[in-house]
């Protein structure tokens, strides 16, 4: 799900709105020759502004391990009632939202003020801190394009229909906006709990939405009905049974309602539903939601693995950031254990036709953008050749125009132009028909009381070869027409880059998530289409319903590797033709393949390679070969190389310089039920470009074709050599150059004391005084604000005096110390770290407040990956003097 810039992290993090800005590109060095251009623009963020990210909700992580890793809850308890003894002792100014146990050992608050995270992170007994992150509902699409299609995809379909499978007897939890238990397709009607909703609870209430000041507080009750849609429309993916068929349509689901009619939810509220959905004895957790930019230690991730531990699949989405570049994917899909789910685009697209009158032909369209909606009851009109339709370029209309609907090839002029010059010349609509392959639906017109529509070259070329036997009129009509989607089988443009920042390869496999029509609440209409990693997440939970149904005993860790085996890995999305496999930081394994996974023979463990920074040399793995059927099977070991990218973090490019795999041996025959291990050795590419990953597959073929992949992924040379504290740069010359030292001006909306949006931050570069006061209703204390292009391990704020130069209490200094920080999530997204005079102390004891005086905060932040003793892999930054003065 797209998480839009509404992401809460560490410290008081506000936007700025004062700049236009761009983003750069790295660029190339001039010597690489294999570089790769897709036919299409990557997607980039849109980044108009400055942004910074704000929370006063923080996850206190306490020392002792959780119950599912041998917690005694009586200890837990203990934990908690010393923690809030020391916090009070200490004056740390906070609210309890909620408390865990089972899965994650801690708390999550509301502070009162943002400088109140120095006193909470020195509290003893306190692990680490994390943010509380917000996550919005998705949109719904556009287009309504088939399950049924997507279900052909992955072979969900031949599982049903020839193998009989159905997902009977398995247990599906979907964490979401609830399910509408009413709808017949769903197993409705009926009052909960249903035949087929057998479990669930609302922990929000239909008016909560995290990010509406009013509807912070969340009211829960038993009762998880969906008045939003989104989770009735991934539980009809799962599993409908009616109009819509899902993936397994025999399960049974466990609601659990996280977010409210609009708006978002809070990963703390997740954590609270997956203890829930752990309790009422779950197979399955579907988690369409998460959080980009993040490390596989944050809460969510963590749970996640807690929950795989005791027996539960966990299958999340890994995340809609795919325009914002690499190492974007999200938690809970980050979870080591966890099934994080990239998204493919489906292969058809259903949308409204007109009916060509003269062959009977029904053309499917898209509606071009802000021009009037085509009629759909039945309506004539004449079709006339418009041509190009460009008349800045000279053009002609070769046929009259007027009161007729003007038929005109896409490209060369914009489509404001097409539209605007057809009209003038009379036109009553237009239809565009596509210069490449595919539907397409254009934008940038203003209306002007006519209808415009998109269609594809092939419809194009079909109404042209008409209009040349005689005159061709269109009946508009409101039936639905099925296309192929051009894109279909690729890798969706929102789906999420990996790796994590840890370097473990994410995603682990993908499904179908582009443009899918599911169920929708019966008061919503009933069905609708969404695209997202939302929406290939339930097909692969649907997946492993599948493959539970057939083999029950499975631990989570055994389906993952079946699933990773057997799956499909797909063409390079910006540029098919060239037969080059698309990135595995993006695709994982590849298309899920439900019946290769039921029926698969074979199965190689472990069944992916995360191999790290290649600066040490090759690598040489093992690998476990295991023949599951009745007969000896003489397999044949190989390599399939994939593409990597390379560059600006959000901007990636793609490269074709490959990764070499040598397998040894190269042959091998396993007798029927047994096992053997083979060595492969691979070695990285060349270092042709700067912050490469790259990728591949080894292959395990046998005698009749039927070949299983562990897929594969590194990064080329020293990892530690990418700059994370960065400027950013806007464009046009204009950089700022960050970090700042800086103090809040302004604010156009608070939650209590705590400035949550329309803040701005003015730089102070020669220093500044503070009085550690509110002024206004704004804070005068310090805020260092910081731009990272990369996520950092560790960052540490150390006091400093201003004329030593030295800590001003020794060790025990720190200003700021978090662990496991996120990368910006745009080229001009930043983070505020405030400082109100308090120092985090140690050993149990307060830090304290300085005095008044002379101070500098020095910043070092530990690289992702980095050695804490190596001074090479600290970035460092000192401020410029703060004058502490107090009234």
């Amino acid at each position: 799900m797209r998480a839009a810039p509404r992401r809460l992290a560490l410290g008081l993090l506000l936007p700025l709105a004062s700049f236009s800005l761009v983003t750069a590109s790295l660029a190339v060095p001039a010597s690489a020759t294999d570089e790769l251009a897709p036919v299409h623009p990557a997607p980039v963020a849109d980044d108009g502004t400055p942004m910074a990210r704000a929370s006063g909700l923080w996850f206190v992580q306490l020392e002792s391990p959780p119950v599912v890793e041998g917690g005694a809850r009586a200890a837990l308890r203990d934990d908690r009632a010393e923690f809030r003894a020391a916090a009070d002792a200490r004056g740390v100014d906070y609210t309890e939202r909620m408390t865990f146990e089972t899965l994650w050992n801690g708390l999550s608050v509301e502070l009162g003020d943002a400088e109140e995270l120095t006193r909470l992170r020195g509290t003893p007994g306190v692990e680490a801190v994390f943010p509380v992150v917000s996550v919005p509902v998705p949109e719904t699409a556009t287009a309504e394009p088939d399950l049924a299609t997507a279900l052909g995809m992955t072979g969900a379909d031949i599982a049903q229909s020839e193998l009989g499978l159905s997902g009977e007897g398995v247990r599906v939890a979907v964490m979401d906006t609830g399910i509408d238990y009413q709808h017949p397709d769903l197993g409705g009607p009926g009052p909960m709990p249903t035949g087929r909703v057998v479990a669930g609870h609302d922990f929000v209430g239909d008016a909560y939405n995290a990010g509406d000041p009013a509807n912070l507080t969340p009211v829960p009750d038993g009762d998880p009905m969906d008045c939003n849609g989104h989770g009735t429309h991934v539980a009809g993916i799962v599993g409908a049974e009616g109009e819509v068929t899902g993936v397994a349509p025999g399960v049974v689901f466990g609601a659990y309602k996280v977010f409210g009619c609009t708006g978002s939810t809070t990963s703390d509220i997740m954590v609270q539903a997956m203890e829930r959905a752990y309790a009422d004895d779950m197979d399955v957790l579907n988690m369409s939601i998460g959080s980009g930019f993040s490390w596989p230690q944050y809460p969510t991730a963590v749970a996640s693995d807690n929950l795989v531990a005791r027996g539960v699949v966990v299958v999340a989405s890994i995340g809609n950031d795919g325009d914002t570049g690499a190492y974007s994917a999200g938690a809970p899909g980050l979870g080591r254990d966890v099934i994080g789910v990239a998204s493919f685009d489906n292969t058809h697209i259903s949308a409204l036709s007109f009916q060509v009158d003269s062959s009977g032909r029904q053309v499917p369209y898209l509606p071009l953008a802000a021009t009037q909606d085509p009629p759909t009851e039945g309506t004539t009109a004449e079709l006339a050749n418009g041509g190009r339709g460009c008349p800045s370029l000279g053009d002609t209309y070769p046929e009259d125009l007027t009161g007729r609907v003007a038929l005109l090839v896409r490209g060369d002029c914009t489509f404001a132009e097409k539209y605007d010059e057809a009209v003038n010349a009379g036109a009553v609509g237009v239809v565009i028909y596509n210069n490449g392959p595919g539907l397409f639906s254009g934008g940038g017109i203003v209306d002007r009381g006519a209808f415009g529509v998109g269609v594809s070259d092939v419809d194009g070329a079909h109404l042209l070869e008409q209009l040349e036997q005689g005159p061709v009129t269109l009946t508009w009509t409101d039936e639905q027409a099925s296309a192929p989607n051009p894109t279909g089988g690729l890798i969706s443009s929102f789906s999420s880059y990996g790796l994590a920042p840890d370097l473990t390869l994410k995603p682990d496999i993908g499904a179908p998530g582009g443009l899918i029509r599911s169920t929708y609440p019966l008061e919503l209409g009933g069905y609708a289409a969404i695209s997202g990693t939302s929406m290939s997440s339930p097909h692969v939970a649907g997946g492993v319903a599948l493959l539970l149904e057939t083999e029950p005993d499975l631990s989570p860790a055994q389906v993952r590797d079946r699933l990773r085996n057997t799956a499909d890995p797909q063409p390079w999305w910006g540029d098919p033709s060239l037969g080059y496999l698309d990135q595995v930081h993006r695709q994982g394994a590849g298309m899920l393949d439900v019946p290769g996974a039921v029926q698969g023979g074979t199965t190689v463990s472990p069944s992916a390679l995360s191999l790290g920074e290649s600066q040490s040399g090759p690598s040489t793995q093992r690998l476990r070969i295991t023949n599951n059927t009745g007969a000896p099977v003489r397999y044949t070991l190989g390599h399939e190389p994939a593409l990597g990218t390379h560059g600006d973090t959000y901007a990636p490019g793609a490269n074709a310089s490959f990764a070499e795999a040598v397998i040894r041996p190269a042959r091998v025959t396993v007798p029927a039920g047994r096992s053997i291990t083979v060595r492969a050795t691979i070695t990285a590419p060349a270092q042709d470009f700067a912050q490469m990953q790259y990728g591949g597959y080894l292959t395990v073929t046998d005698e009749g074709g039927e070949t299983v992949r562990v897929p594969y992924a590194g990064y080329v040379g020293d990892y530690q050599e990418i700059d994370a504290i960065a400027p950013i740069d806007l464009g046009g010359g204009q950089v700022l150059d960050m970090p700042w030292l800086t103090r809040i001006t302004a604010c156009d909306a608070f939650i209590g004391d705590e400035c949550v949006s329309g803040g701005r931050f003015a730089n102070q570069p020669d220093g500044a005084s503070y009085t550690l006061e509110t002024v206004g209703g704004l804070p005068d204390i310090p805020y260092v604000t910081m731009h990272f292009d990369h996520q950092v391990e560790r960052l540490e704020l150390t006091v400093l005096d201003a004329e030593t130069g030295e800590p001003v209490n020794g060790e025990d200094s720190l200003a700021v110390d978090l662990s496991y920080v996120e990368r910006s999530g745009t080229p001009t997204e930043f983070f505020a770290y405030a400082w109100d005079g308090t120092l985090l102390g140690a050993d149990g004891e307060p830090g304290g407040q300085v005095p008044d005086g002379r101070y500098i905060l020095s910043a070092r932040a530990l690289k992702a990956l980095g050695d804490e003793d190596d001074p090479a892999h600290w970035e460092t930054w000192t401020s410029p003097e703060i004058t502490i003065a107090r009234p």
